[in-house]
């Protein structure tokens, strides 16, 4: 079964050409939002901060961003290869 696509950039609410900082804010005023100590639906708040924080361990490293963009949704599948 295959895995979905997930949209770093949708799920954090920024656009495409977001700055470092843009995206830094978004994750820190989303994981706020969802973190399961302060959301009243502690299931629903906690998958969702699962997936913001994933969003941001790609889209908050340069270097992982810059594979997502190129990549999409096979970013992960050239780790390791450097033509």
């Amino acid at each position: 079964m295959a895995v979905k696509f997930k949209d770093y950039y949708e799920i954090l609410g920024v656009p495409r050409n977001a700055s470092q900082d843009e995206i830094k804010k978004a994750f820190r005023r989303l994981a706020r939002e969802y973190h399961p100590d302060v959301a009243k639906d502690k299931k629903l708040a906690e998958e969702k901060f699962k997936e913001i924080n994933e969003a941001y361990e790609v889209l908050g490293n340069p270097e992982n961003r810059k594979k997502y963009d190129e990549l999409g949704k096979y970013w992960q599948s050239g780790q390791g290869f450097n033509p």
